[in-house]
């Protein structure tokens, strides 16, 4: 077995099955881990084994991070978000070069065509789901992805992100 936290070993499988309460498919990597090493982000094939388009290469597996994403959508943060996207030229810009960050670290996997120039989250010009920009700024690191950034940062301001213990009390 490899060192590399990237590497998904079986235990890895298992834990994520538990987080999603299904199987898991296709995937190529932990892309991000929580603190006591349980999968928080995967990274996924661009085509399933089946031959299905996949269009989201970094997916959150966390529930502990996906609930307080969820909280953080509810109370608005992704309205804030539009709102300034729309008005402030430099962020826009950083968006969109988020944007084809994503494309093109999908497309070095592989490209499909049936997903070309889609990527997550309303990138480019949406705020639509902060649980695939904070995936993605967890997948791609720190100063790719500002709104996921962004959202990390309010997450770890209310203690939330990143979390102690598991997300799931059972393996």
């Amino acid at each position: 077995m490899s060192n590399d936290s990237r590497d998904v070993t079986e235990l890895d499988l298992q834990r994520l099955h538990s987080q999603l309460g299904r199987p898991v498919r296709d995937v190529r990597a932990i892309a991000a881990r929580c603190t006591d090493g349980w999968p928080a982000v995967v990274e996924t094939s661009p085509r399933l084994a089946d031959g299905t388009p996949f269009p989201t290469f970094w997916y959150s597996t966390c529930r502990v991070l996906n609930a307080a994403l969820s909280t953080l959508e509810a109370e608005g943060l992704m309205r804030d978000m539009q709102d300034r996207l729309a008005t402030d030229p430099d962020l826009a810009q950083q968006y969109a070069a988020a944007h084809e960050q994503y494309l093109a670290a999908r497309d070095e996997v592989e490209p499909v065509e049936q997903i070309a120039g889609f990527s997550a989250g309303g990138m480019p010009v949406r705020v639509k789901c902060l649980h695939a920009l904070v995936a993605h700024a967890l997948g791609a690191g720190p100063g790719v992805n500002p709104f996921g950034d962004e959202a990390l940062a309010e997450l770890a301001r209310r203690g939330s992100w990143p979390h102690p213990g598991p997300c799931v009390t059972q393996e």
